[in-house]
């Protein structure tokens, strides 16, 4: 199974508390053991293919529970962890 990466963006609409969703989502991630670098803007996370997809699916799910949301993703199996020498 390869490693991939994705830069997560996820805006929460006509929510009156914005942090939730987003905190909710870096739980997700943490808890299929990816590796998460929080931003101003948007999350990236690294690990096994169908760990990325399957976090990326549940943590869009929680927050559309919570209210309307959008998500943007890249993915890419070219952006390797800077930790291990790709960046």
């Amino acid at each position: 199974m390869a490693e991939i990466s994705a830069q997560v963006s996820l805006y929460p609409l006509r929510q009156p508390d914005l942090g939730p969703p987003i905190q909710a989502a870096w739980r997700i991630f943490e808890e299929h053991g990816l590796e998460v670098e929080r931003g101003a803007m948007s999350t990236v996370v690294w690990g096994e293919e169908e760990a990325v997809m399957e976090a990326l699916k549940e943590a869009f799910h929680w927050a559309s529970r919570e209210g309307e949301v959008v998500m943007v993703i890249t993915l890419s199996n070219a952006c390797p962890h800077p930790g291990r020498g790709g960046g």
